[in-house]
């Protein structure tokens, strides 16, 4: 007989993960939980063709479309792909390089960083504009989106600074990243040339 108290813990976790990311930082007592419940919640996702991606180093916990096997049909997505715009793009990709630099360099665990930290490492990927005021409003919509996907933070009481989320490791992975130079030119021969200069025609 399954106790109550354990079913009302698998359906929270597996609410929690159906939402979003799941965080230890978060919700401590939830990722407890979820850390025990694993094996039940990766049976139940198991036959809605998910699975469950899981770090407890870094404390983040994830659900993502199950790859499917030689023969086997293909169901509908539950998770859907996220089409992402070329600087959205470009932000995770400049954030998670500075990831792996700090992680390299610094015993600390959490990589913080000012508005003014992320407008500058934007900046030299994006056109040349005269309208400094567009340019920063454009990549303040940029933080705005990373934020909303849940790789960015604002620190409470601090809206100007932000913490760089660890899940970011598992969005851009190693392999990705070797590739940076070659993407980071790619990008910034797109936006270039889809994105040009109109401050003469407004």
């Amino acid at each position: 007989m399954t106790h109550p108290d354990s079913t009302t813990n698998i359906s929270l976790v597996l609410v929690s993960l159906m939402k979003g990311v799941t965080c230890l930082e978060n919700d401590p007592a939830l990722w407890q939980s979820l850390l025990q419940l694993q094996e039940r919640v990766r049976e139940y996702i198991a036959v809605l063709g998910l699975e469950l991606v899981l770090d407890e180093a870094e404390g983040y916990a994830y659900i993502r479309q199950r790859p499917v096997g030689e023969g086997e049909p293909e169901l509908p997505r539950l998770v859907p792909r996220r089409q992402l715009s070329y600087p959205v793009s470009l932000l995770l990709a400049l954030l998670r390089k500075k990831m792996a630099e700090f992680d390299a360099m610094s015993s600390e665990t959490r990589l913080i960083l000012s508005r003014e930290d992320i407008i500058e490492l934007m900046r030299l990927f994006l056109p040349d504009t005269a309208n400094e005021a567009r340019l920063i409003d454009q990549i303040n919509s940029h933080i705005n989106k990373v934020v909303e996907m849940g790789f960015l933070r604002r620190l409470q009481g601090r809206d100007n600074q932000f913490e760089a989320r660890r899940i970011l490791k598992a969005f851009v992975d190693a392999q990705w990243l070797n590739e940076f130079d070659r993407r980071l030119e790619e990008y910034r021969s797109h936006i270039s040339v889809s994105q040009p200069d109109k401050e003469e025609h407004p």
